[in-house]
């Protein structure tokens, strides 16, 4: 029976053509199914960030969330392509760039950056699936070279105005040292507690650990993320930052405060899991991850800025195709009688 004769009457008159090469599998998995599902898993982080920073942050997240489906409908019309914002990969695209920033930047830095992380780093590189680099991670790099300043103004939380409000960790930690950061927050114990729950100053992907884990947990039970990923960028960033990160020789760092502060459990679960742009064997995986976390804890000590995950992430991006090669399977040689 010819392709054609095995269609539905109603598939023909939707357009509806499935050419692949055999084996054929059939599976409940869809695009919109895995997008809309990461938006749910994110969302209570989402929530929990517009109401600890206010007004703005519910701005910043609209802005971003709408700009980039409108980026990606004017695109798909300019490429003569079917027109899908509905299957939620730029909206998830607009939400984590959202996570990325703080919460009252200027109005249009959400829409620059949602044009940059849609047109030129998804749709310029071929679109949905042929993008080398993380969209959302594009656009706040390039928010964060063009505008310095804004992009490190943090918003003060709505339920407090002292000074754990108005600075971040990470940024405290870099110029003052590690014990003003937990001078900050009153002591160690509290300082845990603030990172753990979401009580500390930063972009809206800083807030709460809790609810950033158990999202991630959520979609490593559903099967769209490998666990290897983030329990590694997350332990590597850990293990590295305890050898290295104290003042008073090796192994007096603190790993807890390192693996909880900044954007390192928003980018280990739901950044360097991108199926697009990471590895796709266990090994490239665990690889990949590695040098996401190494690469991070270099950029806090040594570097210039006091957050690293981003161009982390973007860097071991540029290099996945080298890890894939690297890493693939070998096909089984044939025996030579």
């Amino acid at each position: 029976m010819s392709a054609d004769n095995a269609l539905t009457l109603e598939q023909k008159q939707a357009g509806i053509f499935t050419v692949s090469a055999s084996p054929h599998m059939l599976s409940n998995e869809s695009i919109p199914k895995i997008m809309w599902t990461v938006v749910i898993a994110l969302l209570p982080a989402v929530i929990f960030g517009m109401v600890i920073f206010g007004g703005g942050a519910v701005q910043t997240v609209l802005l971003c969330v709408i700009s980039a489906m409108v980026f990606e409908a004017m695109v798909l019309k300019i490429r003569k392509r079917r027109i899908c914002i509905n299957d939620g990969s730029a909206f998830l695209t607009g939400l984590l760039l959202a996570m990325c920033l703080p919460a009252d930047v200027p109005f249009y830095l959400p829409i620059v950056g949602s044009f940059i992380a849609i047109v030129v780093a998804k749709h310029s590189m071929g679109g949905l699936g042929y993008n080398i680099f993380n969209p959302a991670h594009v656009g706040r790099a390039a928010l964060v070279l063009s505008w310095p300043v804004a992009m490190t103004t943090w918003t003060p939380m709505t339920y407090s105005v002292d000074t754990v409000s108005s600075a971040t960790p990470l940024g405290v930690l870099k110029l003052q040292g590690y014990d003003a950061v937990v001078q900050m927050f009153g002591g160690q114990a509290d300082m845990y507690k603030d990172l753990f729950f979401g009580f500390r100053g930063g972009c809206l992907g800083e807030t709460s650990v809790l609810l950033l884990v158990l999202g991630g947990i959520f979609l490593i039970y559903k099967g769209y993320i490998d666990w290897v990923v983030p329990v590694t960028m997350i332990g590597t960033v850990g293990v590295l930052t305890w050898a290295f990160g104290g003042s008073v020789g090796l192994f007096s760092g603190d790993p807890l405060f390192h693996m909880m502060a900044g954007g390192l459990i928003i980018g280990a679960f739901f950044m360097a899991t991108d199926m697009v742009t990471s590895p796709i064997t266990k090994k490239g995986k665990i690889i990949f991850a590695f040098g996401c976390g190494a690469i991070t804890v270099l950029i806090r000590l040594i570097g210039g800025y006091p957050e690293g995950v981003c161009y982390s992430i973007l860097l071991m991006n540029s290099v996945t195709p080298l890890i894939d090669r690297l890493c693939k399977v070998p096909s089984q040689k044939r025996r030579v009688a």
